[in-house]
């Protein structure tokens, strides 16, 4: 996010500096929903590698059980968040901001279920057992600005924050403080 471009989301719910790579899986948030609440997750296929193409896969319904085995057990999964950042920084949206993305999946926030009708699902490559990159961080701190900007953000949390014992993510090795000043 360089040359003094200010990034924004557009009419249709779009970041105009993020890759675009449409996920099915995807719905309309309920009538009245108030994007309030941001969740953080982490995410590596396989798990605890990072730079190819899983996730993607994953995301758009066209993830090969045969290319490993951990994704045979999960290949039949509908699964999307709305933004995706990558190791190196690199920024992906799969779903508009105005609808429902399915990364929350059973989940409760402040007594009110359903977290997915509410709120904006960010995946970073990583996994709870390494360390995420600076680039990482730098380009989480530039969308939740702009996030803070156009919605009504209240909270920014974990997934394990939202599915207590269900859920761990985004892991112990990310860095709350370092992602609250980037």
């Amino acid at each position: 996010m360089t040359n003094n471009i200010t990034p924004h989301i557009n009419q249709a719910g779009y970041l105009d500096i993020a890759q675009q790579i449409d996920s099915p899986n995807h719905d309309a948030r309920p009538d009245n929903s108030i994007i309030s609440l941001i969740v953080i997750h982490n995410i590596s296929l396989p798990p605890q590698q990072y730079g190819g193409h899983g996730i993607v896969e994953l995301f758009t319904n066209q993830l090969n059980p045969g290319d490993h085995p951990y994704y045979a057990e999960i290949s039949h999964l509908k699964v999307s968040s709305h933004f995706f950042i990558k190791r190196d920084g690199q920024l992906i949206q799969f779903v508009s901001c105005l609808n429902r993305a399915w990364h929350a999946g059973v989940s409760s926030w402040k007594g009110v279920e359903r977290c997915n009708d509410f709120s904006i699902g960010i995946e970073l490559e990583g996994s709870d057992f390494d360390v995420f990159e600076n680039t990482q961080y730098k380009t989480l701190g530039s969308l939740l600005s702009v996030l803070k900007k156009t919605y009504v953000i209240d909270t920014i949390v974990g997934h394990s924050d939202i599915a207590p014992g269900r859920k761990t993510d985004p892991g112990p090795y990310f860095n709350w403080a370092k992602a609250n000043k980037a």
